[in-house]
Parts: structure tokens; sequence; C-alpha cells
């Protein structure tokens, strides 16, 4: 059996869950619902085998091993920790990465 990791979400990525959803919610309630349920399923998803997710390009800038899991148009930034996941940002694909 695999091993299981421990999810942690930070303060950032908790403020971003939430900005995603009240944007779409402007436009639709229950599809921002259905969005942040899928996107938190994917996050908690990592508890197994976070290693499969690619690291980001910008960890050569930013002198980082940080990965990404990409989930529709959105980038779910996290790093790995013994046995906790961090997810430290969840952004638009299209958006830069400020950590």
């Amino acid at each position: 059996m695999p091993k299981k990791y421990k999810i942690h979400l930070t303060r950032n990525a908790q403020t971003d869950i939430e900005r995603i959803f009240f944007y779409i919610a402007s436009d639709n309630l229950n599809t921002a619902k259905r969005f942040i349920r899928e996107i938190e399923e994917k996050i908690y998803s990592l508890d197994v085998l976070p290693d499969r997710c690619p690291y980001i390009p910008e960890n050569m800038f930013f002198g980082t091993s940080y990965r990404h899991l990409i989930y529709k148009k959105y980038r779910v930034i996290y790093r790995i920790n013994y046995n906790s996941i961090y997810i430290l940002r969840v952004v638009h694909g299209a958006q830069l990465l400020e950590l």
C-alpha cells in the first residue's frame, strides 16, 4: 500500500480558493460549488503519490523544488516535506506565480 501524506492548506492557498469561488459564483453559483468541490478532490488526492506531478518551471528562478497539479486552467502549487504536503497557492495558469 502506498505511503499516505497529510495535506496542509496554507492561508494563501485558502484565500486563492475563496477568490476563485467568488469569481466563478459571480456568474454561476452551482458551477462555482462544483468547481471548488472538484479541485479540492484533486488536492486531497495528493495524499497518495504526490511526486506523480511535475516540478514547476519557476523552480529555476525561485531556487525551490515545488510541484504543481494542473486542473482545468488552474495550477495547484505544492511542496512535499517528509510526510506532509503543503499547498502553497492555487493560481490560474496564465497568472504569474508569486510566492
